[in-house]
């Protein structure tokens, strides 16, 4: 059963509840896929709401400090998730340009254009559209992720005395924001860019937890899940070049290859089935991609609500 989230510690047993949920849909799930991703879009929308809504119920003071650090956190989160949606748009317009080729296939079947030629230059215009949009990811991640330092990994940890401030308010925004920027370096990785760290590639830091009760026990999920992810990270071949690491895109680009391996042997037939099988994999690509953006559409108007709400809490307290 689903923790409560009426009170602090319910709050707590939520998040570690979500943390390990994400963290067995791997065992259901390929890691890094549409679904995954959906799921850890789902769960950082989640937390977010129930923090809004907890707040509400703390009796916080007007005109005090816990509404600053509340409205930096949620512009950092903005900030962030603008990348995450300029990724995902660029995904959307690389299957704009994968359905196009594809029709274009189509067409030249139809008029019976010999194929080997039309599918060789189909396949090299896409292999560009993928290598200019992996650029643009990762110029964009660098220079509005990487480089202003927009997600923190790891953050130390506050005295117990600071995490307890404001009714616990200021334990639970330290939760949110540890947990937020494990949950979008996931999104970013799998949909934006993946990029290295210092040479460690532990893009995520260590999430220390030591000794104290303030939420102990969504620490320790969180560190669950970071050495899951890792693992798996490892798994899937830590050492290739940066870029984005979405399955479905990986499978479109393993799609092209065959596709244009088909085209080098000169059998149509076995190209018009390579083909059938691309457009399949485009279609996932597009299907989750638009699913996703309108995850990250329900996000947005959640940081804004919660902005409102919080400032109406001051402004008529």
């Amino acid at each position: 059963m689903k923790p409560s989230s009426s009170s602090v510690n319910g709050f707590y047993a939520f998040l570690s509840h979500g943390l390990d949920d994400l963290e067995h849909s791997l065992e259901s799930n390929t890691f890094l896929s549409l679904q995954f991703l959906q799921k850890t879009m789902a769960l950082l929308l989640s937390v977010h709401a129930n923090l809004t809504q907890l707040v509400q119920k703390l009796h916080l003071p007007p005109g005090e400090t816990w509404l600053d650090e509340y409205m930096d956190e949620s512009a950092r989160l903005w900030e962030a998730c603008h990348v995450l949606k300029a990724g995902i748009s660029s995904l959307e317009n690389y299957c704009a340009a994968g359905a196009r080729m594809i029709a274009a296939l189509d067409e030249s079947h139809r008029h019976n254009v010999q194929l080997n030629q039309q599918t060789m230059m189909a396949v090299s215009a896409c292999r560009r559209a993928a290598a200019g949009l992996e650029e643009e990811n990762r110029v964009l991640v660098e220079t509005r992720i990487i480089e202003p330092g927009s997600l923190r990994f790891g953050d130390k940890l506050p005295a117990e005395s600071r995490l307890n401030g404001f009714n616990g308010f200021r334990g639970m925004l330290f939760a949110i924001r540890n947990v937020s920027s494990f949950l979008l370096a996931i999104l970013l990785w799998g949909l934006v860019h993946r990029w290295a760290n210092s040479g460690a590639d532990r893009p995520f830091g260590t999430i220390e937890y030591g000794s104290v009760s303030s939420g102990s026990g969504y620490m320790a999920s969180v560190s669950r899940l970071q050495q899951r992810v890792e693992g798996e990270i490892e798994r899937a071949g830590a050492g290739r070049a940066p870029g984005i690491m979405l399955h479905e895109f990986r499978r479109v680009r393993e799609g092209l290859e065959e596709l244009e391996r088909s085209s080098g042997g000169g059998c149509e037939n076995n190209i018009h089935d390579k083909v059938e099988s691309l457009r399949v994999r485009f279609g996932v690509l597009r299907g989750g991609t638009e699913n996703l953006c309108r995850q990250l559409d329900d996000f947005f108007d959640e940081i804004v609500e919660g902005r409102k709400k919080l400032l109406d809490i001051c402004s008529h307290g």
